[in-house]
Parts: structure tokens; sequence; C-alpha cells
């Protein structure tokens, strides 16, 4: 799956981080439903970095959709209950291509 952080580039995430993804955007949906501004930031940030830490940068030679777009990491509470759909930000089955 190729992953954009808004603002940041584009991350190749292998199938096998989806759970822990998955559980990490659950916290992320739960803190934006709370309301809670802190709890939100710190769910945002985990998840990130995340995604950074297990993802592969995909080159600035490879053309390629993405098929996920996260928020960049100042987004605004309300900016990221938009984008949330039912899954949350992250679908439960990763695409296929």
């Amino acid at each position: 799956m190729i992953v954009r952080i808004m603002g940041e580039g584009q991350l190749r995430i292998a199938d096998e981080h989806f759970p822990e993804l998955n559980r990490l955007d659950d916290e992320l949906g739960e803190a934006v439903e709370s309301g809670d501004d802190e709890r939100f930031r710190a769910a945002l940030v985990r998840l990130l970095d995340q995604v950074r830490q297990v993802g592969t940068p995909v080159g600035d030679d490879e053309l390629v959709d993405s098929d996920l777009v996260l928020p960049y990491a100042e987004a605004h509470i309300d900016q990221v209950r938009e984008l949330l759909t039912e899954e949350g930000l992250i679908p439960l089955e990763p695409p296929t291509r």
C-alpha cells in the first residue's frame, strides 16, 4: 500500500503492518470522538510515527498513486474528523494492486 502523509511524501507499507496501524487508527478515532485535543494530538503523532517507522519512502522518480492520504501532524481535530470513514483513516484490509 502507498501512503501519503500530507506535506511529507509517500511511503510503501507492507500488509503485515496493518494490524498495528489499525489499532493506532482506532485510538485516533476514539480521541477524535472524545473531542479531547490533547488525546487526539498524541494519537495522531503515534500513528504518523508508526507509518514513518514501518514505511519505505517511495523514490522521487517513481510516479505512483497513493492508496491512502493521512493528515499532517499539525492538522486540527476538525480536519481529521472530516477525513474519518467507518473504518477510520486506514482501511481494515490493505488494498489490492
